[in-house]
């Protein structure tokens, strides 16, 4: 069950003027340096064979702004640079439990361009923002209300490569609370030509955002492959194609927000199946139009939720032979090429690849949570291979 002491972080866009776009855009490089500076002493360390912790970092960050060349890192709030410091820690701690890759160097043009403030770092009173080292509070455009009553407890700047602001406001919402149980469950297989097949036999056509804006990315991008590097006309052909990919962006997942969230809602039990994405982009036929269906969000957004509400998400091993078996007498086909769309089975009946996929996905689903995690049936027929009940944590959207 879901607590009603669940955080969410609610995300507007605010309009900074020119002293406080200065002051964050010092801010967001300090952040950068100390978090590389911090990074370089950990890596160096290491092949020693050493471990440095984050207290030993945020002691050499007082060293650094003692010396004359780092002396800068004192003109912007420290509560960014020791946050910087803590998400170093973070991901050390994450790469050494085998949950994420070794940390990597950020980068001034790639990198994303944030600073997350804590408690002592801002104030909000009667609905306004204001940051340390800044005398006036933060144009936010309030787009939708927090939580009556609700207190930040951290709050997060960033810029996106458009150019646009946005400011994450991080607080408790009571209203999130598990919604009242049901018996429908459902099965979920994702493609490209369809975005999403339910068991139930419902398709969810795919929007394919980026092929409807593709004319003018392709026209954005020659405008900027033209343009002499580090020119200013090159910078601003760089915030034109910015600016198309944001809009794809955003539509995409306005898109997969509204599915996921009504699914959550209707269903108790969501079973998907455990793609690896990053592998299924290699091939560059399909790489763009896998890019686009963003199968790895909505699978995230199905979990977080999930957890929020009370719901159960359900992954299926990726040799799963979803499409292959039968699901009505459990035989498996020896093979089905990715053009045959339906096919019939031997015991008669006529199958949509998709919705036969659903369905079979479904079942293996319902089947652990009967029987518990691990179960892993037979894969030659009837059968298929297994599946695991997904621990849904809580998470911000």
């Amino acid at each position: 069950m879901v607590t009603s002491h669940v955080k969410r972080a609610f995300k507007y866009r605010f309009y900074p003027t020119d002293a406080q776009a200065a002051e964050l855009s010092r801010t967001f490089g300090c952040v950068r340096k100390v978090y590389n500076l911090a990074l370089a002493a950990r890596t160096q360390a290491w092949t020693r064979q050493e471990r440095v912790n984050y207290n030993q970092t945020s002691a050499m960050l007082t060293a650094w702004k003692k010396t004359d060349e780092l002396a800068y890192l004192n003109d912007v709030s420290s509560v960014p640079l020791q946050q910087c410091l803590r998400h170093l820690q973070a991901g050390f701690a994450n790469f050494f439990a085998k949950r994420a890759e070794y940390p990597r160097f950020k980068s001034r043009k790639k990198s994303r361009r944030s600073a997350e403030y804590t408690t002592s770092g801002f104030r909000f009173q009667d609905g306004r923002l204001t940051l340390a080292k800044m005398k006036d509070p933060l144009d936010i455009v309030w787009s939708r209300p927090l939580p009556e009553g609700a207190s930040p407890s951290t709050v997060t700047v960033s810029q996106d490569p458009a150019g646009r602001w946005f400011v994450s406001v991080l607080v408790e919402d009571p209203s999130v609370k598990a919604l009242p149980t049901v018996d429908a469950a459902v099965g979920i297989d994702v493609g490209l030509t369809t975005l999403m097949t339910l068991s139930t036999g419902e398709k969810v056509s795919n929007p394919r955002h980026e092929r409807r804006d593709r004319a003018r990315l392709a026209k954005a991008q020659r405008n900027l492959s033209r343009k002499a590097k580090g020119s200013n006309n090159g910078a601003k052909a760089r915030l034109k194609a910015a600016k198309v990919y944001a809009r794809i962006a955003d539509r995409r997942r306005d898109h997969l927000h509204k599915l996921s969230t009504r699914l959550v809602r209707e269903n108790q039990t969501l079973v998907i199946e455990d793609l690896t994405v990053r592998n299924m982009v290699r091939n560059r036929s399909l790489a763009r139009a896998i890019s686009d269906a963003s199968w790895a969000e909505f699978r995230t957004m199905l979990e977080y939720k999930a957890g929020w509400y009370g719901r159960d998400v359900v992954v299926v091993d990726r040799f799963f032979p979803s499409s292959k078996l039968c699901s009505n007498c459990g035989t498996i086909a020896s093979k089905m090429p990715l053009h045959v769309r339906t096919w019939t089975c031997g015991c008669g009946t006529v199958h949509d690849r998709d919705v036969n996929a659903a369905k079979n996905l479904l079942a293996a689903g319902l089947a652990v949570t009967v029987c518990g995690a691990g179960v892993r049936p037979q894969r030659s027929s009837p059968g298929g291979q297994s599946a695991t009940k997904q621990k849904t944590p809580r998470r911000e959207p």
